[in-house]
């Protein structure tokens, strides 16, 4: 039975001691690190959105290539007819 009182006790003081970090009482080093630490990845997410968002605008290898890519796509659809409003000739 003292195993199990040990275990709990263990547990407990570590809850104690990680509940301190955040509570008046907290370790300045901690939260700080922890802030810039948060920070630094929410940046990161921000920068690969702003980085995916001009890709997908813009594409690779500037206007030319998306716009060459987006022809070739259109010339597909339009020979397979795919995409457009039924006229009278194509009954679906």
């Amino acid at each position: 039975m003292s195993g199990i009182e040990g275990l709990f006790t263990v547990i407990g003081n570590t809850l104690h001691s990680l509940i301190g970090q955040i509570g008046p009482n907290y370790d300045p080093l901690f939260y700080d690190v922890m802030v810039y630490i948060f920070g630094t990845i929410m940046f990161a997410v921000f920068l690969l959105a702003v980085i995916a968002f001009y890709m997908r605008r813009k594409g690779l290898g500037g206007g030319s290539a998306k716009e060459g890519w987006i022809r070739e796509l259109d010339k597909y659809f339009e020979s397979g007819q795919i995409g457009l409003i039924p006229d009278e000739k194509h009954h679906w």
